[in-house]
């Protein structure tokens, strides 16, 4: 469907039109003027007075296969699929070459999850709109269902249709980088790039997608190089100057990070993300009273970013100001409950403040969350030694050893808890296989549990192993 009236015979009519509903009383509307109408109030997304004008449209022009499409349009707009294919069905009969047709059919298999019905039916609406304008659409809708189907060969082969009509379409620009990303083709991608920079030079989107190839496949300097070409093309590219900022942080050229960063807050509204990522480059230049500076400005900024109080956390943490690092940490905790490296930084802060059920607490919900790292067993389990919940510090060691089978470190710790459980013969058996692993960790017994170390057939299988 073509929509071509001239604007302001467009402003007449939807003037007319909004007039007539206020007033009642109906007037008449050529089809092309409905058509113009419906199209206007779909796009700024008043639904009901678009409805309104399919409605009045069909009462005045009611053989119009245009307006019908516009009403099958909102029927598939409120999933009413049977009802917008009974329209179609009738249509079909009485124009079975209109593409449009087609193309409602292929939206509402798309929405019904039936991608490569879509597909096929797009096609014959392909065939026949071979030499309309608006081919390019048709190609961008195939590209489209074949990324629904992860058929990403066949969806660039679309995009690049678009393309070659038209070569500023950066919608499918993007949507063909997307697959190469997805295939991990970067070489190709880069390839791609490059060609179609030969053809279009000043195109600021591809340098910025070019160098993000770069950083993928870790060129740094030609990452580097695309990200200054795309700032050359358009020097209020605020993505581009992130990228390059991003690439001179891991080349730890951390001032001129902070320049690049900086202009994006001169060229648009602060982003936290410019501002966390200003603190982190201050903090790597040891210029802590400007990190912290930027930290405090990133959480003012966007106050739900965890990574900004983590930021803060870890600043103090640092400085061994464990109280604020604490408090810090509890704003992000409340932000994600559910990240384990949060649980874990919380109970290493309330371990050095000797809360020690609150570190209790953080390295059980560590391991709650999955984190199944050696280090988080071993410092729950000695956290509960030192709460005298031994029985507690058992199970939790059997369940490290089923994720660190032949472990010295659990194996020295079970042995220490069972001798002083007056478990004995157990604990013969696991300072025995401790010894066997690694005779170097007898020390964990003389530390954890020193009255343990004092009996003489621990310090007789201690000093038989080191022989």
């Amino acid at each position: 469907m073509e929509f071509g009236l001239p604007e302001d015979n467009n402003n007449i009519s939807l003037k007319k039109f909004e007039s007539m509903l206020k007033t009642n009383n109906v007037l008449f509307f050529d089809s092309s003027e409905f058509e113009n109408i419906i199209h206007h109030y779909l796009e700024i997304g008043k639904i009901a007075l678009a409805k309104k004008a399919i409605k009045l449209g069909l009462d005045q022009h009611p053989s119009s296969i245009n307006l019908k499409l516009f009403q099958t349009e909102i029927l598939v707009l409120e999933n009413k699929f049977d009802d917008a294919n009974k329209v179609l069905e009738t249509l079909h009969v009485l124009e079975p070459t209109n593409e449009e047709i087609y193309i409602q059919k292929a939206n509402i298999l798309s929405k019904q999850d039936d991608h490569e019905k879509a597909v096929n039916t797009l096609l014959i609406a392909l065939d026949l709109a071979a030499n309309d304008e608006g081919i390019g659409d048709l190609y961008a809708l195939i590209g489209m269902e074949y990324l629904f189907l992860d058929q990403f060969e066949n969806a660039k082969i679309y995009f690049k249709k678009c393309l070659n009509i038209d070569l500023e379409d950066y919608s499918a620009l993007y949507n063909i980088i997307y697959c190469f990303d997805f295939l991990d083709e970067n070489e190709d991608a880069i390839t791609f790039l490059n060609t179609y920079l030969d053809k279009n030079p000043y195109c600021e989107v591809a340098w910025h997608q070019l160098g993000r190839q770069y950083v993928t496949i870790k060129e740094l300097d030609k990452a580097l190089a695309a990200f200054e070409f795309a700032i050359i093309s358009d020097d209020s590219f605020v993505g581009a100057y992130l990228e390059k900022g991003k690439v001179l942080e891991k080349k730890k050229q951390y001032l001129e990070a902070i320049d690049n960063y900086k202009i994006t807050l001169a060229l648009d509204e602060p982003t936290s993300f410019a501002l966390l990522r200003i603190g982190y480059c201050y903090d790597k230049l040891e210029k802590y009273d400007l990190a912290v500076q930027y930290y405090y400005k990133t959480v003012h900024e966007d106050p739900l970013l965890d990574k900004g109080w983590i930021a803060i956390t870890k600043f103090y943490n640092k400085q061994k100001n464990y109280q604020k690092a604490l408090f810090y940490i509890n704003k992000a905790i409340n932000i994600d409950s559910e990240n384990a490296a949060y649980w874990k930084l919380y109970a290493q802060i309330n371990s050095r403040l000797n809360f020690l059920e609150e570190a209790e607490r953080g390295y059980k919900k560590t391991l709650d969350l999955g984190n199944y790292e050696l280090q988080t067993w071993l410092s729950r389990a000695d956290i509960l030694i030192a709460l005298g919940e031994y029985e507690a510090a058992i199970l939790n060691l059997i369940q490290a050893s089923e994720f660190h089978p032949e472990t010295a470190e659990i194996e020295f710790r079970l042995a220490g808890l069972n001798f002083t459980l007056h478990e004995h013969s157990k604990g013969h058996y696991h300072l025995k296989n401790a010894v066997l692993l690694n005779c170097e960790f007898e020390y964990i017994i003389e530390e954890l549990f020193p009255k343990v170390m004092q009996k003489p057939t621990v310090r007789e299988i201690i000093l038989a192993a080191k022989k």
